[in-house]
């Protein structure tokens, strides 16, 4: 038996997500339990250089709806990256997983040689669909959650590799 795209990025996408979901209420759990403030522990970076945990969870839901969205040929869902608190953070990632569950196997399903064309900040990139799936969307979307349970971890939160699995 083979995986189609759609099994391939749907189940993947929100199985990452809902696993985030997790990582970050322990997260919150722990930064209550040591009186630190939502906005000091989502504004945490590994080092100075990396973006902060805020941002690793913008950029994980955004790599998963754009990524879903763009194999099916459908303009992205666009969020506005205002979260301030983990009860927001948790709400973008609730809403980022029910987007991406709305898609069909047929909307993905036979999109492995669709062109999709990024536009960045440093110029265009051309993917056909399997290659955008394999080699770009599912590890991108991995390294956001891994860093974003990395800077929780660092920071103290009580967080093995079951919370990060599921």
């Amino acid at each position: 038996m083979t995986l189609s795209m759609y099994q391939t990025a749907v189940p993947v996408a929100v199985r990452a997500l809902e696993n985030l979901a997790h990582v970050l209420k322990k997260g919150a759990e722990h930064a209550a339990k040591k009186n630190v403030t939502d906005e000091t522990l989502l504004q945490t970076r590994l080092i100075p250089d990396m973006l902060p945990l805020i941002k690793q969870v913008q950029i994980a839901c955004d790599m998963a709806t754009r990524g879903v969205a763009r194999l099916a040929e459908v303009e992205p869902m666009s969020f506005e990256d205002n979260e301030t608190t983990f009860e927001q953070t948790s709400s973008r990632i609730q809403r980022a997983i029910e987007y991406i569950k709305t898609f069909k196997p047929e909307q993905i399903d036979g999109s492995e040689s669709r062109t999709i064309i990024l536009k960045t900040r440093t110029g265009e990139m051309t993917f056909e669909g399997q290659a955008y799936l394999l080699q770009f969307v599912i590890p991108n979307l991995f390294f956001h959650c891994t860093t974003a349970y990395n800077i929780l971890r660092e920071a103290g939160s009580e967080l093995g590799k079951p919370d990060f699995i599921g």
